[in-house]
């Protein structure tokens, strides 16, 4: 039997936003609402790599941003270490981050991540070069990020977006739009808002366009 969650601090009509700020209310709270295996409360504190790997950077990126050498770059390497995600310090993630399953995953320095955010096990949020300044992608709120998908450089993912399993992203992706394939496509006829985690539905492109050419 599953025991209720209990009451955090957690304000439904606070603005969005994209920084280190969220608290582990918002973060627990979303567990719950986007993983069925989820049962209780104590359950998801001590056994959720994903929330302990984004805990770990909530605190790293407090000091980055005071400019605190060493310790945010330890810390971000030992949270990896620990739970096999990296995510740099410099990164900025928005309340309610969830990152399932978790192994494999890594956030660049530059990354911006938006509120309620779900990323899978194995994606990259990388850049694609040596170049300075601003190099990685910004993902807007509420955005599925499927296992194993690489999403690279300095390129905007819209709100609602979803990126299908093992796609590689090198271009902007639409609000409400879902990028598939290697290099990927945006297919902006789907169903991002009704079903978002029903990744058995994303849209075959390569089998839409050769049905084409063959009608």
């Amino acid at each position: 039997m599953s025991l209720p969650l209990p009451s955090l601090p957690l304000n439904a009509s606070q603005p969005l936003t994209t920084d280190s700020g969220g608290g582990l209310g918002a973060d627990l709270r979303t567990i719950f609402d986007q993983d069925p295996a989820a049962h209780h409360w104590l359950e998801v504190l001590c056994c959720y790599p994903g929330l302990h790997a984004i805990a770990a950077h909530r605190l790293a990126h407090w000091l980055h941003t005071r400019h605190v050498p060493f310790f945010p770059r330890l810390i971000a390497a030992v949270a990896r270490c620990l739970t096999g995600i990296e995510i740099h310090p410099g990164a900025q993630l928005g309340r309610g981050v969830f990152i399932d399953h978790g192994m494999g995953v890594v956030i660049g320095e530059t990354a911006i991540v938006g509120d309620y955010t779900l990323i899978y096990q194995g994606a990259t949020l990388g850049g694609t070069g040596k170049e300075t300044g601003k190099r990685h992608p910004s993902v807007g709120n509420h955005v599925v990020i499927g296992a194993g998908a690489k999403v690279l450089g300095n390129i905007a993912i819209g709100d609602y977006a979803r990126i299908g399993a093992g796609s590689v992203v090198l271009r902007a992706v639409p609000a409400h739009c879902t990028a598939v394939g290697v290099p990927s496509r945006n297919v902006c006829k789907c169903n991002t808002a009704t079903a978002p985690l029903e990744h058995g539905q994303l849209p075959d492109v390569e089998a839409i366009t050769l049905r084409q050419l063959l009608d």
